[in-house]
C-alpha cells in the first residue's frame, strides 16, 4: 500500500495539516481569508451575449 502525500497549502504550498485544513497554519487561513474579505477572489461573470432572457 502506497501512503498519500498531503495536499498543499492553496496559499504557500507547503503541505496541510489537519487542523487548519486545507491550509497548513492559522496564518495561511488568515490570508485566504482576508482575500475573501477583501473581494480579491471573483467569478467572472458571463453575459447573454443577446441579452435575451431563456425562456426555452
Amino acid at each position: 500500500m502506497t501512503e498519500q502525500a498531503a495536499p498543499a497549502c492553496p496559499i504557500c504550498g507547503k503541505p496541510a495539516q489537519p487542523k487548519y485544513k486545507p491550509f497548513c497554519s492559522t496564518r495561511c487561513a488568515d490570508v485566504d481569508l482576508h482575500r475573501w474579505l477583501n473581494e480579491s477572489y471573483r467569478a467572472p461573470a458571463v453575459e447573454d451575449p443577446e441579452g435575451l432572457p431563456e425562456d426555452e
